[in-house]
């Protein structure tokens, strides 16, 4: 099977490394245009619209912060001004916070999370669900995590900012249906990135990650690039209104391979 996502117009937040780099490289391999968001990361959006464009593809970078509403109005006027419009969204910009229990959290530092993975990818579904309605087509992916169905000690914010993105992806599916405009969530496992490299290089932590993973290994950026490909395809054109897990069984629950 062939996917082909030639002249599709794709925002992908948080694009300058990690997942969202896998993605923009991903999207632009299938044909499709890609603007990069990033804050504050210049010379690797830079590096990557180069590899992307050395490739054959169309790409810009765009330095926005997704939890600020004029810079992501302004983001989208840029992409306007570019391209007339936009198909694809990819909601990938986050952050996990400083890991404490609940009760000894800094609060600021606690809403930045949900500023940042919510209230941020709220704000860009809403510039893109206004074009998209009225276009009547386009598929917004929320990468969302297993977090938004198991509890993480130390990280309330993280967990209830993918809880909170769940629903919304849901709730924004139902609403754009009628305009048949899709939205989903993918949502990983533990995946070799930058943002985690002191646990997967950490010999102890590792072993103990590779115990929640009934695959017995660490997923690949590309794991997850490969599916926001397909899921934003009209391969999928049936899918809206799910969470797509991609975790290597995480949320299997290995524990209980054994028994209860």
């Amino acid at each position: 099977m062939h996917i082909d996502l030639t002249g599709k117009r794709a925002l992908i937040t948080g694009a300058s490394s990690g997942l969202g780099a896998a993605m923009a490289q991903a999207f632009a391999a299938a044909g499709a245009r890609v603007a990069l968001n990033h804050l504050a990361a210049r010379e690797q959006a830079g590096t990557l619209v180069e590899t992307i464009v050395g490739c054959g593809g169309e790409a810009f970078a765009v330095d926005s912060d997704v939890s600020d509403a004029a810079a992501v109005q302004a983001m989208f006027n840029r992409i306007d001004g570019a391209w007339g419009g936009l198909d694809i969204l990819v909601n990938n910009a986050g952050i996990e916070g400083a890991r404490a229990p609940a009760w000894d959290g800094d609060p600021a530092e606690w809403m930045r999370v949900i500023e940042v993975n919510l209230k941020g990818a709220y704000l860009c579904a809403r510039q893109a669900l206004r074009r998209m309605t009225a276009q009547r087509s386009g598929v917004i992916l929320n990468i969302s995590s297993v977090h938004e169905r198991i509890a993480w000690s130390g990280y309330s914010a993280y967990a209830a900012s993918k809880a909170g993105l769940s629903m919304l992806s849901q709730t924004l599916a139902q609403e754009a249906a009628p305009f048949a405009v899709r939205v989903l969530c993918i949502a990983p496992g533990a995946i070799r990135t930058p943002i985690n490299e002191h646990v997967w290089t950490d010999p102890q932590q590792r072993a103990d990650l590779l115990d929640k993973i009934p695959l017995r290994r660490i997923g690949e950026p590309q794991d997850i690039a490969g599916i926001a490909v397909v899921l934003a395809s009209d391969v999928a054109s049936y899918m809206t209104a799910t969470s797509v897990f991609v975790d290597g069984g995480m949320t299997a629950y290995p524990d209980f391979a054994h028994g209860g």
